[in-house]
């Protein structure tokens, strides 16, 4: 858990509290509010006070199950890793004059130093600390602690949700850019929840003109037509089989939809898997050796928020669109079990609420 402090601040700005409210996954299935320590600063970070977090999957995952593969929730833990804030205290290597400043923040902190940091990508460094996965805290609490150079200004035209959501945003703009889409790019995305969207949005921003998207769901393909794609299949009726697309984006996870989805990239296409499913899945080998198909895993992102902040401000993305669920601290509990009602797509808690 986090430890105690005093913050560097600057004169008129608010004091910062010795302690602060957090909601703690104590076990599976087991939320508590808890008052802890404001984090300590290392001299290169910053003290964001949380203005806004969306629930992710992987949160769900964690209240559900208290693990994710090798991840397990055997100590209590603070979830949350879409966010945003404003800076209330700075380390001593940090300009003062970014208190105050609001901001989106990239929550993770690589070593800076191994083979993948120096190489560039620093999202497959071996010692990395990411938010909400154990034993890192997250940010369904009051204040956090990041490196100054991964939180982000934002303009006041970026609403703290969209700021918050440029983190699944990262995902989808990761996706397209390892699917190397481009003007003239046709796409299939799997799957039309909150990733399935963003990647249509994010893809449609990278210049593809046709941008069809799959789900079993006629409310999710409607919501998704109206907001990035340009063809709508259900997957329980219709095939993608042969769509010829150049890059096939999963963001469902589902054994099928993959195989299906390979099936419909062309010669020379690309296929990113996104979505988590089964450890194991039985792919078309042979389909994907005679048209020399590109395929790979995303494992979050590298450098994607300058360009995501950039896209929301210009209008090319709209991130608020998505959020369908405010919740306030204390309400965590019920954010993480949103997503099973009728007509949800991303629960939002407001720890200054």
């Amino acid at each position: 858990m986090t430890t105690s402090t005093a913050q560097s601040r600057t004169p008129g700005h608010p004091e910062v509290p010795a302690t602060m409210r957090a909601a703690v996954l104590k076990r599976q299935g087991d939320m508590a509010m808890e008052a802890l320590p404001v984090p300590r600063l290392d001299a290169d970070q910053v003290l964001v006070q949380v203005a806004a977090v969306g629930v992710c999957g992987s949160d769900v995952h964690y209240y559900e199950h208290g693990r994710i593969g090798d991840y397990v929730v055997d100590h209590p833990l603070i979830l949350g890793h879409e966010l945003s804030g404003r800076i209330a205290a700075v380390g001593s290597d940090v300009d003062p004059a970014r208190i105050g400043q609001r901001v989106a923040v990239e929550p993770q902190r690589p070593c800076r130093t191994c083979k993948q940091c120096k190489a560039g990508r620093y999202n497959l460094c071996p010692d990395i600390e990411f938010y909400a996965t154990p034993p890192i805290d997250g940010a369904f609490t009051e204040y956090v602690r990041i490196q100054s150079d991964f939180a982000f200004d934002i303009p006041d035209s970026v609403s703290d949700e969209a700021a918050a959501l440029i983190e699944p945003l990262s995902v989808g703009l990761w996706a397209c850019e390892r699917a190397q889409i481009k003007p003239g790019s046709r796409v299939l995305i799997a799957g039309a929840g909150p990733i399935g969207i963003i990647a249509a949005q994010a893809a449609r921003a990278f210049g593809a003109t046709e941008i069809y998207i799959s789900d079993i769901a006629e409310d999710r393909l409607a919501f998704a037509l109206q907001h990035g794609a340009t063809h709508a299949l259900n997957a329980l009726t219709e095939s993608v089989e042969g769509l010829d697309v150049d890059a096939f984006i999963d963001a469902s996870g589902a054994p099928q939809a993959v195989r299906s989805g390979i099936k419909a990239v062309g010669p020379a296409g690309r296929v990113i898997l996104v979505g988590l499913g089964a450890d194991d899945v039985e792919l078309p080998v042979s389909y994907i050796q005679n048209r020399e198909i590109w395929l790979s895993g995303v494992f979050r992102y590298t450098n994607t928020w300058p360009l995501a902040i950039q896209l929301i401000a210009d209008g090319k993305v709209d991130l608020d669109i998505l959020v369908t669920g405010k919740f306030a601290l204390a309400e965590s509990e019920d954010a993480l079990k949103a997503g099973k009602q009728p007509g949800q797509l991303k629960a939002v808690v407001y720890p200054g609420r």
